[in-house]
């Protein structure tokens, strides 16, 4: 059997991978491309977890695509929203037809012989093997693991009689009405279940370790309802409010690094003004400075809301042991629980666990660094799409989408094969691209599987908008560490892929 062939390889169809998709046909519209989706449909992050409240922790104006206007005047939106918004966006771009779901990515080779990718695919519906060729592949993934949420054990847990669940692995028929509830965590998940669920559960309390910086937002941005107001056109408000949080984003993170003692000060005091003067300011003031761990946001304070109401708690303390009916803390208290959500976080995994090879040698992620943050040192025609940690996903990726699709005009016009960024030892710190920044618990665990972080540009990440905007869109595409190279075949036309059982 032939196997099928295409210029461009998407791997994910969540937002990274909507846009490279859209991005890369945008500047080479005669590209055959082909995006694999390992779920039934567009979406990502957004299409798997189905936890209560589920919503953004970035503005959308800003996680939202820079091509396609957000119109909705809630800064924050809900999981279900998101998910729609990416598959519209797929659908207008003639990226959904474009798609092949339930795909998993297994391995790829890259041979310099051919100037081409081999990528094993399995489609899980039928258990059957697909092999796909591809010139150029994007790997639009994200950085977890869909199948496995990080979950530590806890001590008696096998003596716990009540329910059991990570957000990850949500029950579509879980029903928490006159339950009592416990959610281990303190990050965006916990903060955002606290208030979701507050009304119908009996009782609901956020037991943390250590406590989080949280910010209230309003629920609508004053800005965008004005400007709706006046009936200004969509693009033109969403460029006008886009641009502000941006700047905006990129301040408050500036300002929180350089002043972090003024920053926490701030922090705290606009807790205090949301959650009132009973507030235990135990629970909100963390150990570390602002911005060593992504800030939480809460929408209109529907968190102080409910926890002034009397509807939800918070327990700052640690777990001693599971009960047949509970948790007993270290501090000897016993919180009885009929459910427990163990909203501890997520596994780190690139590339959707995809095994990577270039003329048959495997690759070791963890020894490479990024070049310009999209391309993986020594591998060619390759693009990972990571998002920032301390801004709006979107923003890199959306970035990293225009660099891979201005690079492959480059490669075409100019009749190059292969593009592969060399470095040198010398680029390479210890550090992992997110391990150097941010002190979340997810943030270490990638150390073990993500690139290392580079000693000089364009090596180096610096997780800062402007910077790397001016790098990605507007710097040149042939620059020295980035070498390329003919090879021997001529592309081949598109084609449906071929089955081998």
């Amino acid at each position: 059997m032939e196997q099928p062939h295409v210029d461009v390889l998407v791997i994910g169809a969540g937002i990274s991978g909507i846009s490279a998709a859209r991005h890369v046909l945008r500047d080479n519209p005669s590209a055959s491309l082909v995006v694999l989706e390992r779920r039934a449909r567009v979406g990502g992050t957004w299409d798997l977890f189905r936890y209560p409240g589920i919503r953004s922790d970035s503005d959308m104006p800003t996680f939202g695509f820079g091509f396609r206007p957000w119109t909705d005047a809630r800064i924050l939106a809900d999981g279900a929203q998101i998910r729609q918004y990416v598959e519209d966006a797929a659908t207008d771009g003639g990226i959904l037809e474009r798609t092949r779901f339930g795909r998993r990515a297994i391995s790829a080779d890259f041979s310099h012989a051919t100037g081409r990718w081999t990528v094993e695919v399995e489609d899980e519906g039928t258990g059957e093997r697909e092999s796909y060729s591809a010139g150029y592949l994007v790997g639009a993934t994200g950085y977890y693991d869909y199948d496995k949420p990080y979950r530590p054990e806890f001590p008696g847990e096998a003596d716990y009689q009540g329910t059991l669940v990570h957000p990850q692995q949500w029950p579509e028929d879980l029903d928490h009405t006159g339950k009592r509830v416990v959610v281990i965590g303190s990050g965006a998940t916990a903060i955002t279940l606290l208030p979701a669920m507050a009304d119908k559960a009996a009782s609901i309390t956020m037991l943390q370790r250590s406590p989080t910086y949280v910010l209230a937002l309003p629920k609508v941005d004053p800005l965008t309802s004005v400007m709706k107001k006046l009936r200004a056109p969509a693009r033109l408000t969403h460029k006008v409010v886009r641009t502000r949080n941006i700047a905006l984003q990129r301040g408050s993170y500036a300002f929180c690094r350089k002043y972090p003692r003024l920053a926490r000060k701030a922090l705290l005091g606009l807790v205090r003004a949301q959650a009132g003067k009973g507030v235990d300011m135990r629970h909100f003031s963390p150990n570390y400075k602002p911005w060593d761990q992504r800030l939480c946001v809460v929408p209109g304070g529907d968190l102080f809301k409910v926890l002034k109401r009397g509807k939800a708690a918070i327990a700052t303390d640690h777990i001693d042991t599971f009960t047949a009916d509970g948790i007993r803390l270290k501090s000897g208290e016993e919180l009885k629980a009929d459910i427990v959500v163990t909203a501890t976080g997520l596994s780190v995994q690139l590339m959707g666990g995809m095994d990577v090879t270039v003329d048959g040698s495997p690759v070791d992620v963890t020894n490479r660094v990024l070049y310009k943050a999209v391309l993986l040192e020594g591998v060619p025609n390759m693009s990972l799409v990571i998002g920032y940690t301390n801004a709006s996903w979107t923003l890199k990726a959306d970035l990293a989408a225009d660099y891979t699709a201005r690079l492959l005009a480059h490669m075409r016009r100019n009749g190059h094969d292969i593009a592969t960024p060399v470095a040198s030892d010398g680029d390479r710190s210890e550090f992992s691209v997110m391990g150097e920044a941010l002190t979340s618990g997810y943030i270490a665990r990638a150390d073990k599987v993500m690139p290392r972080q580079g000693t000089r540009d364009p090596w180096r990440l610096w997780n800062n908008y402007y910077r790397d905007r001016a790098m990605l869109q507007n710097a040149p595409i042939d620059d020295s560490p980035l070498r390329f190279e003919k090879a021997g075949l001529p592309a081949a036309e598109a084609q449906e892929p071929t089955r081998a059982a």
